[in-house]
């Protein structure tokens, strides 16, 4: 960031580099100036900026086979040696306004032993990535009915002073019992309750989780670029 620049750009704007960084550094894999998380907690990769250096970085970070996610507030030319798969807009919301919520009935706080049931829940609804031990970014909390667990929500990206609300789904055969709301209102409490500001990010086509959040406190603070990317075929050029 320059002299004068805006510190929460400079903190949310690569929300990714920001949390490998800081508060989620002991998830990164690399050295500045380019870090990923490691690959069974999410499949994240980000630059410090766009000098080709930083981003020359990136290619030595990603294996053959893997797709990898970048996310920032504008896309980011893709190094020699990667290949980008797809760019989706985004847009990063933050909460403006908070209300006093209590867990939702049947919910209960998700950790290591619910692992393999939160996978198969995020892989039937689609929240977002989620990888076998995503759940160590913690603060997840689940609807468990007749034992099956229906609905989550939790934390991702840890910046400081700030907690990305994530992972919200609900499976099919529950939605329309308002739980994805029940859940979202939760955790922003929970989270502010820290002291901590909450953001999260939501696909630019996704209008219904939009308008939920907006209806929660959440404004748009920035579009977002997701680039997902893997390894060019022959990998890098000489």
């Amino acid at each position: 960031m320059t002299a004068g620049g805006d510190p929460l750009a400079a903190l949310l704007d690569r929300p990714i580099y920001s949390a490998l960084t800081t508060r989620q550094a002991h998830f990164a894999i690399g050295e500045p100036p380019a870090l990923r998380f490691r690959p069974e907690v999410e499949p994240f990769i980000a630059a410090a900026d766009d000098s080709p250096a930083a981003l020359a970085a990136l290619t030595a970070l990603v294996s053959p086979g893997e797709q990898l996610v970048m996310l920032q507030a504008k896309p980011t030319s893709i190094p020699d040696g990667l290949v980008e798969l797809s760019c989706r807009d985004a847009v990063q919301m933050i909460a403006t306004e908070v209300h006093p919520a209590e867990p939702p009935p049947g919910a209960v706080p998700l950790g290591e032993a619910d692992s393999a049931e939160m996978q198969a829940l995020a892989e039937v609804t689609a929240p977002g990535p989620f990888r076998a031990e995503t759940w160590r970014l913690g603060g997840f909390w689940g609807v468990r009915e007749r034992g099956r667990l229906i609905a989550m929500a939790g934390e991702r990206l840890a910046l400081p002073g700030w907690t990305e609300l994530s992972g919200v789904c609900t499976h099919p055969d529950a939605r329309g019992r308002g739980l994805a709301r029940a859940l979202s209102a939760w955790k922003l409490h929970d989270i502010s309750s820290r002291g901590e500001h909450v953001f999260l990010h939501a696909y630019a086509n996704n209008l219904a989780a939009i308008l939920l959040y907006e209806d929660l406190g959440f404004t748009l603070r920035s579009t977002m670029a997701a680039q997902f990317v893997a390894l060019a075929p022959g990998g890098p050029r000489g």
